[in-house]
């Protein structure tokens, strides 16, 4: 007689999967124009001069390519993105950023060195779904912020944070997925001020800040004076680069830093060595910041194409965003209609977004919708436009 195995970890069994990644797989059919994933255009990718990179590398340094190397990560990728930094305004030293698998790596290991089982965490609600997964996954409690069409509510955050007296706030203050919304300034030094009295960890995602087509930038949380000491800034060379390279990076205070290190030494040693010497190459012979202007023009073409269609695509008492940059537009549909029920009939009709409703920790909106502008052309967005028509109407 066979005895039972034992059962998988609480977490593992009541941690949902990714609603995106399941439209995702429900609409790898090359017919369907999909709305939904969080997809850079691969054809804006610089392939050739990404493949140069490597080619270079392993021509040059094959020996250490092809090594193990440090956890911390390459030393010439952490000094070009150290310099990156500085250059948009927030003076970093290489040595203060650890090179990650990814930004989502990044906020694994910070729910590993910070957070307890039945810790709190605070997050803007909505807020992106594998953020509430990771934290999931920690054990942590989750509550929300209320937020509005500028982000997150200081005053609200304040009163949270004297109640619930939560470990950290988890933001995306700049094109934030999945709202697209941009935190201004002042309410950044309020969200700052909010730390520094409370005693709250901030961690500060911006993997979209450098596709900014309209308006003026916003200087970072982590750049307050208030909050220098007390908040990790996390970046992503996956939408200004390519995400199949899986590079990211943190920015911490030392104690939390090394703490990262320590986790990501037990998670996967290190981000590997040749990807990491292959983006450092990339960014030291070629133009990233030419490519980045040239990405930043087709996104906003495709921005104004969903938007010039969106009257005629959703139904009357719809309403939506603009966004001046990122890869998304939040739209919700009119009262009584729900977003999750209509995306059936839509990929019917061979076109696919992402319900608002399971980006939201607190109460969902089962009208809200999230729109990518990005993977498409100005042209099949409008084909979409109108299958979405049909669908919604």
């Amino acid at each position: 007689m066979r005895a039972d195995l034992p059962a998988l970890a609480t977490r593992a069994a009541s941690v949902a999967g990714s609603p995106v990644r399941d439209i995702l797989a429900l609409t790898a059919r090359p017919e369907v124009i999909s709305f939904a994933g969080g997809l850079p255009a691969a054809e804006l990718f610089d392939a050739e001069a990404i493949r140069a990179a490597f080619d270079r590398v392993l021509a040059e340094t094959p020996r250490e390519a092809l090594q193990y190397s440090t956890t911390e990560g390459d030393p010439a990728l952490r000094a070009a993105t150290a310099a990156r930094l500085t250059t948009r305004g927030l003076p970093t030293d290489p040595d203060a950023l650890l090179i990650t698998s990814g930004s989502q790596q990044a906020l694994t290991l910070l729910a590993t060195a910070l957070l307890e089982p039945g810790d709190t965490v605070v997050v803007e609600d909505p807020t992106y779904l594998a953020a509430l997964q990771c934290f999931s996954f920690a054990g942590a409690r989750i509550v929300s912020v209320p937020s509005d069409e500028d982000g997150l509510d200081p005053a609200a955050l304040d009163a949270l944070v004297e109640r619930e007296r939560p470990k950290l706030l988890y933001t995306i203050p700049t094109f934030q997925n999945p709202t697209g919304r941009t935190l201004p300034a002042e309410r950044r030094r309020a969200v700052a001020e909010v730390a520094e009295r409370r005693g709250l960890w901030i961690v500060e995602d911006d993997p979209y800040g450098e596709l900014r087509f309209a308006g003026e930038p916003v200087p970072w949380i982590a750049s307050r004076p208030e909050a220098a000491d007390r908040t990790v800034l996390l970046g992503s060379y996956s939408k200004i680069m390519a995400p199949g390279l899986r590079l990211g990076w943190l920015r911490a205070p030392a104690t939390l830093r090394r703490a990262c290190a320590i986790a990501k030494q037990a998670a996967d040693l290190h981000t590997p060595t040749i990807t990491q010497m292959a983006a450092a190459r990339y960014l030291t012979d070629a133009d990233l910041d030419a490519h980045l202007a040239h990405v930043r023009d087709a996104y906003r073409d495709r921005r104004d194409a969903l938007l010039a269609g969106l009257p005629e695509a959703l139904p009357d008492g719809s309403h939506w965003n603009r966004p001046d940059g990122g890869m998304f537009v939040w739209a919700s549909l009119p009262e009584g209609y729900d977003a999750t029920e209509r995306l059936r009939v839509a990929v019917e009709h061979d076109v696919a977004y992402v319900p608002g409703a399971p980006f939201f920790a607190g109460a969902p909106d089962p009208a809200a919708m999230r729109l990518s502008f990005v993977t498409h052309t100005p042209d099949e967005i409008a084909e979409g436009l109108r299958r979405l028509t049909k669908a919604l109407r």
